[in-house]
């Protein structure tokens, strides 16, 4: 039997009965093939059973050290003779290192001690602790000290001695005064002449006490200058030696794509937005599967990507759960190293909306309110501009009003209000400031929730690295309450009213998915959890005061799930 390339792995049962893909997977969207899920489950079979290496991934509350959950990958690839095997990849380093015998190597090793990172590195961190050791001496502090106490008392020995010439200054104008006219004109000339003379001796004394206060204090200064530069020529030396570091690592990431192109990820992110790579770029499990088997001659089938472990405390991110590739750091790479590739279409340049109907539930002078259904944008996109707004902008061409007043995310159906005028749109939207606005959406959560009631609080931004996905976050995160009610647990299922407090991107969808919240992600939460036929999260009521009549007015309308 003829043996696989290293780091290649056969599948340990037939794949006869399983075709293979017309096109490779879309990394950034997508169902795992029934061939990268058979991938998967081997490379979980492995890692539950494995004895190569030691990492704590929160699943054994016994293990020690530090929990860290890993992203993992798997690549369905062609043999030039036509067999199918897998690639298997780690997200960063794991346990400590890059090396393994099960996953491919990184695209370059960072932790490789004889090479030029580690050890440039260390002279960087040489240069830390001279700063730290300046910093943290006192001797710049003590010499800061001294030139305040200095400082002080200089101030206060030329106070004194222009408090002593004023008053010498009084005398001698007092003498002018009662003198002028007891001595003659001689004796009075020559009085004037010493008088003079003691005004030039005052001057003086104050000129030679001031510079020598100078003199004594500039001492003390070129001292904290001289202290203050080797901390600063240290930190220019750090900034050049690390600017350089980078440079020269971003000279080892040259990706390769079907077509055998190298490019270096300088260039990629230059090209593409105009922006230095971020930190990590490179390190995923995507980019290092696709370059070893570009290497190795090896055709990609299909991929996949899953988590493996406990989640972070600011991401939802669910064990063995799939997740598409991250956008911030891997989309400008992948979209590079796919070219060549037969590629699977964007399902995010498709107009999900295009067969649904909108259905307008009431109408008046005032108002619109519609029964958004689920995958149809509520205003337009980058890429689809089929919406509620353009939908009722055709329908209703006259209105030159902001029909828009709040929002729905695309995956969510339920009520969704319009205003037909300026005034109705202002007024509407004050309530919506002023949270006077009762809202209420019903879930189903994919598993079994144990209060019947509360408040989830946790503060959300958007995660840097991948659009449009949330985080928790209480340094940069914006304040986010939801409220909620559960109406029935049946079947592994929990059927659930959100009443959101505040209106964050994405905010039911975190609360019901984060650890810290619910930790049970709402049924069809492609971001947040697995994907199903749809996202079962529906707007079902409102209630807010009419602009016209100023009457409270309530809509409701089932959820259709």
């Amino acid at each position: 039997m003829q043996s696989l390339p290293l780091f290649l792995h056969a599948f340990n049962s037939s794949i006869d009965h399983l075709p293979k893909p017309d096109k490779f997977t879309f990394p950034f969207c997508y169902e795992p093939h029934p061939l990268s899920l058979l991938a998967a489950h081997q490379v979980q079979e492995y890692l539950q059973t494995q004895q190569d290496f030691e990492h704590n991934f929160g699943l054994n509350r016994e293990q020690c050290g530090l929990i860290i959950g890993k992203m993992f990958g798997v690549l369905v690839v062609e043999q030039e003779a036509g067999q199918l095997g897998y690639l298997a990849a780690c997200s960063g380093k794991l346990a400590g290192t890059n090396n393994h015998r099960y996953f491919v190597p990184a695209i370059f090793d960072m932790l490789d001690p004889e090479g030029f990172f580690l050890k440039e590195e260390e002279q960087i961190n040489a240069i830390n602790r001279k700063i730290d050791e300046l910093q943290l001496s006192g001797r710049l502090k003590n010499i800061k000290q001294e030139i305040e106490s200095l400082s002080a008392e200089q101030a206060d020995q030329l106070a004194a001695l222009r408090k002593l010439h004023k008053a010498n200054k009084s005398e001698r104008k007092l003498l002018r005064q009662t003198q002028v006219l007891l001595l003659s004109e001689e004796e009075y000339k020559a009085l004037e002449v010493d008088l003079i003379k003691q005004s030039y001796r005052d001057q003086h004394e104050y000129d030679v006490a001031k510079q020598a206060c100078q003199t004594t204090m500039q001492l003390l200064e070129d001292q904290y200058n001289e202290e203050f530069q080797k901390i600063d020529d240290l930190k220019t030396e750090r900034k050049n030696r690390s600017s350089a570091l980078q440079n020269q690592l971003f000279d080892q990431y040259q990706f390769l794509n079907a077509k055998h192109e190298y490019k270096s990820v300088l260039s990629i992110f230059k090209d593409a937005l105009n922006l230095q790579p971020p930190a990590g770029a490179g390190e995923c499990a995507a980019p290092k599967l696709l370059q070893y088997a570009f290497q190795n001659n090896l055709k990609p089938i299909c991929m996949a990507e899953f988590w493996w472990g406990a989640s972070p405390s600011s991401e939802v991110r669910r064990h063995q759960y799939f997740y598409p590739a991250c956008r911030g750091k891997c989309e400008p790479i992948l979209n590079h190293m796919l070219i060549g590739l037969s590629v699977d279409p964007n399902p995010m340049l498709e107009n999900p909306a295009e067969d649904k109907e909108l259905p307008i539930i009431y109408e008046d002078e005032a108002i619109i309110v519609v029964n958004k259904p689920s995958e149809f944008l509520s205003v337009p996109g980058i890429n689809v501009q089929d919406s509620v707004q353009t939908r009722i902008l055709a329908k209703y061409p006259e209105i030159d009003s902001p029909l828009i007043i709040h929002r729905l995310d695309m995956s969510t159906s339920g009520i969704l209000v319009l205003a037909k005028t300026k005034a109705a749109h202002q007024y509407i939207q004050d309530q919506f400031i002023k949270h006077t606005v009762q809202k209420r959406y019903t879930a189903l959560l994919n598993g079994e929730i144990e209060t019947k009631s509360g408040i989830i609080d946790l503060p959300l931004r958007v995660d840097l690295d991948d659009r449009p996905r949330q985080v928790v976050c209480y340094t940069y995160g914006k304040p986010a309450q939801t409220k909620y009610e559960v109406q029935e647990v049946k079947n592994g299922k929990t059927r659930i009213h959100f009443y959101p407090l505040t209106g964050r991107t994405h905010q039911l969808r975190v609360h019901a998915a984060h650890s810290k919240g619910l930790s049970c992600p709402i049924v069809g939460d492609d971001l947040y959890g697995k994907r199903a036929d749809r996202l079962h999260l529906h707007a079902g009521y409102i209630c807010f005061t009419h602009p016209i009549s100023l009457d409270r007015i309530e809509f409701t309308v089932a959820d259709p799930f």
